[in-house]
C-alpha cells in the first residue's frame, strides 16, 4: 500500500516538475515548440532590410568594415552572415536560419539566466517566455541582426550580475566580451552600456571600480570603431524614421513583448510581485532587480532622447533590452505567484493566436513577374533608392548581375549590394529629375526596354519621415515625365495579386516596363 501511495506522490506535477530529468526534458519541449513556430515563414521573402543584410555580407569580408561608412551599422552582424552564406548560401531559408539558431538558443540560454540570477522557476518562466514570445518569432525569421542582439542581451545580463555585481572574474571577462560583440552588432547597445554604468553607480555602488575596469576592457576593444562611428552620426543616420512621442517611451518595453496587452498584463502581475521585493531594504535580490530595470530603463531613455535629435526610432532595435526586461519580468511573475500564474496564462492566450505573414514586401513576386523582360545590358531604375540591394538580389537569379543596370532617383548606382546612406537626403534634393531621367534614358538604345519599380503609395501617413516623404514626392513626378514622354511605350505594369489581397503589406511595390521607341 505505501509504495502505491509513493508512486502517486511522485507522479505529482510539483514532483515530476522536481525531478533530476524534467529540466532537460521541458528545455528540449519548449525548443521543439519554438522551431515548430519559427519555421512556419522560414522561406519568406526578403524586405529592404534583408536585401541590404545580403549585399553588403556578399562583399569580401575584409572589406566589409570599411564599406560600412555608407550604411550607419556596426560590421559584427554583417561579417557573421558573410560566413555563413559562404557555408550554406544567401536564399531566403538558409539566411533566415541563422536569426534562427540564436532565437532557439536564447531558450536554454534564457533558463541559465533566470535561475543563476535568482532560482529554478524564474529560470523556467524565462525560457517559456523566450520560447513563445511572438517578437522573436518574428525576427527569428527576418535576415536581420536583431535575433543575435537578443541573444547576446541575455548574456550580458547573466555576465553583468555574476561578473560585476556577484564580482565573479571569470564572469567580467563574459560581460567585457559579450558586450563588445552587442555594440559591434547593433549602436543601440552603446545606450545599455550607459544603463549599466548607471545601474552600477546607483544600486551597485560597492562594485564600481571592478565595473570601470570592465568599462575600460569595453572601450578598448572598441576603439577600433569610433572613428567610423563618428562619421555614420555625422552623415547617414535613420532619415527614414520619426521623432517618437511620449506615448511611444511609455510602452516602450511592450515592444519586445509583442505589444500593449501583453505588456499590461506584465506590469499588472509583475509589479505586484516586484512590490514585494523593492519593499525589502538590504535584500541583494532587490539591488539587483532594480539594477536591471534602471539598466534597461536608462537604455530606453537615451534611445528616445537621441529619437528627439536624431530620429531613429524601431521597435526592432529593443532587442538591445530584452534580457534584463524578460528575466525582470519572469522574476516578478514568480513572486506573484497566483496572480502571476493567472498573467503568464493570459499572456500565453494573447501569443497563441500570433502568426508570421508573408506580408513584409512582395519584391519576390514583382521580380518573377519581371523575370522575361531581364535581359543582358537592361537597365533597371528603382524610385526608392534603398530598394536597389534587393532588386539586385532577385533580378539577378538568371541573369548574371552584372550584365544588369542599377539606377535610381539618385541616378547610376555603381554597386547595387548597398545603399549609400550618407547624406541622403541631400544628395536626392540635388538631384533634378528631368536631367537625371534624361541621362538614363539616353543609355538605353531606341527599340529596347528598360524596367522602372517603384512604391505603391496607398497610404501618406506612412511616408511621412523627412526620406520617406521626399522620395515620395520624387515617385510621384518621375512617375508623371515617365508617363508624359513621347519616346516610351508601357509594354507591361505589374501588381502582384499579394497587393489587392493582404491590406497589411509594410509597404508594397509595383513595375513599369517601358520601351523606347527613339
Amino acid at each position: 500500500m505505501a509504495s502505491v501511495v509513493d508512486r502517486a506522490r511522485a507522479l505529482r506535477p510539483g514532483s515530476v516538475l522536481a525531478a533530476r530529468f524534467s529540466t532537460p526534458a521541458i528545455l528540449c519541449l519548449l525548443t521543439a515548440l519554438s522551431l515548430l513556430l519559427r519555421t512556419r515563414q522560414l522561406n519568406a521573402g526578403f524586405w529592404i532590410d534583408e536585401g541590404l543584410s545580403v549585399g553588403i555580407a556578399h562583399h569580401h569580408l575584409a572589406s566589409i568594415p570599411g564599406l560600412l561608412h555608407k550604411d550607419g551599422s556596426p560590421p559584427g552582424y554583417y561579417l557573421l552572415l558573410g560566413v555563413w552564406i559562404r557555408v550554406f548560401g544567401d536564399g531566403e531559408q538558409p539566411t533566415h536560419a541563422l536569426s534562427l539558431l540564436f532565437t532557439l538558443g536564447s531558450i536554454p540560454l534564457a533558463f541559465a539566466a533566470g535561475r543563476s540570477l535568482f532560482d529554478r522557476p524564474t529560470g523556467l518562466i524565462c525560457a517559456l517566455i523566450a520560447a513563445l514570445d511572438p517578437y522573436l518569432t518574428y525576427y527569428a525569421q527576418e535576415t536581420r541582426m536583431y535575433s543575435v542582439e537578443a541573444f547576446l542581451s541575455l548574456v550580458v545580463v547573466l555576465a553583468y550580475v555574476n561578473g560585476i555585481v556577484r564580482a565573479s572574474t571569470r564572469w567580467t571577462v563574459v560581460f567585457v566580451i559579450s558586450l563588445t560583440a552587442m555594440i559591434y552588432v547593433h549602436n543601440w547597445a552603446l545606450f545599455l552600456c550607459v544603463g549599466f554604468a548607471a545601474a552600477t553607480l546607483l544600486f551597485v555602488r560597492e562594485r564600481l571600480r571592478r565595473f570601470g575596469a570592465a568599462a575600460l576592457g569595453v572601450a578598448v576593444l572598441y576603439a577600433p570603431w569610433v572613428s567610423t562611428l563618428l562619421t555614420q552620426v555625422r552623415h547617414t543616420g535613420a532619415p527614414w524614421s520619426t521623432a517618437p512621442s511620449f506615448h511611444d517611451l511609455v510602452l516602450a518595453p511592450g515592444a519586445v513583448f509583442n505589444g500593449d496587452a501583453t505588456l499590461m498584463a506584465f506590469l499588472l502581475a509583475g509589479g505586484v510581485g516586484l512590490a514585494a521585493v523593492l519593499r525589502r531594504r538590504g535584500d541583494p535580490e532587490r539591488a539587483l532587480v532594480l539594477s536591471l530595470l534602471a539598466a534597461a530603463g536608462v537604455a530606453i531613455a537615451l534611445a528616445w532622447v537621441g529619437s528627439q535629435i536624431s530620429p531613429a526610432w524601431t521597435s526592432r532595435y529593443f532587442a538591445v533590452v530584452l534580457g534584463p526586461l524578460l528575466v525582470v519580468s519572469a522574476r516578478g511573475l514568480v513572486r506573484a505567484r497566483r496572480l502571476g500564474a493567472f498573467a503568464l496564462l493570459a499572456v500565453l492566450f494573447l501569443w497563441s493566436g500570433y502568426l508570421v505573414k508573408d506580408t513584409k514586401e512582395n519584391a519576390r513576386a514583382v521580380s518573377a513577374a519581371l523575370a522575361p523582360f531581364i535581359h543582358p545590358g537592361e537597365l533597371v531604375i528603382s524610385t526608392q533608392p534603398e530598394q536597389i540591394p534587393l532588386f539586385r538580389y532577385y533580378l539577378g537569379r538568371d541573369v548574371p548581375t552584372a550584365t544588369v543596370r542599377f539606377a535610381s532617383t539618385l541616378g547610376t548606382v555603381p554597386d547595387p549590394r548597398i545603399f549609400d546612406w550618407r547624406d541622403a537626403i541631400e544628395r536626392l534634393r540635388a538631384a533634378r529629375p528631368r536631367p537625371t531621367l534624361a541621362a538614363l534614358l539616353s543609355s538605353v538604345a531606341p527599340g529596347r526596354e528598360f524596367v522602372v519599380v517603384t512604391p505603391v503609395f496607398r497610404d501618406y501617413r506612412a511616408w511621412n519621415a523627412r526620406w520617406t516623404k521626399l522620395v515620395w514626392r520624387r515617385s510621384q513626378r518621375w512617375t508623371a515625365l515617365l508617363r508624359a514622354d513621347p519616346r516610351l511605350r508601357l509594354i507591361r505594369h505589374v501588381v502582384t495579386n499579394e497587393v489587392a489581397i493582404h491590406r497589411n503589406y509594410f509597404k508594397p511595390m509595383e513595375a513599369f516596363v517601358y520601351r523606347r521607341l527613339r
